[in-house]
């Protein structure tokens, strides 16, 4: 990583100010009244032509709780307290 920025930081260090970024991010947009968490319409209505999921129609509800849940957001994709602690995030 140094010889492509000029910087030490280890891999971790990097991933954690990804994380810190993301969480910022979906907090301000939060505040700002701009988030919502959806796919295209299309996505929503019509049913997958190929693959393992052929012929269903994408689960949006289903795959958001598995998002926050793996974020460490609350059920309404905010996050939460404890992940704004532990990322330093006041």
């Amino acid at each position: 990583y140094r010889e492509a920025v000029g910087s030490d930081e280890s891999d971790a260090d990097i991933l954690l100010k990804g994380e810190r970024i993301w969480n910022l991010e979906k907090r301000f947009n939060i505040e700002a009244g701009v988030e919502k968490d959806t796919l295209p319409p299309r996505l929503l209505r019509e049913k997958l032509p190929s693959g393992p999921a052929k012929g269903k129609v994408v689960e949006l509800q289903t795959m958001l709780e598995e998002y926050y849940q793996l974020r460490g957001w609350s059920s309404d994709g905010e996050p939460t307290d404890e992940k704004l602690k532990e990322l330093s995030i006041e």
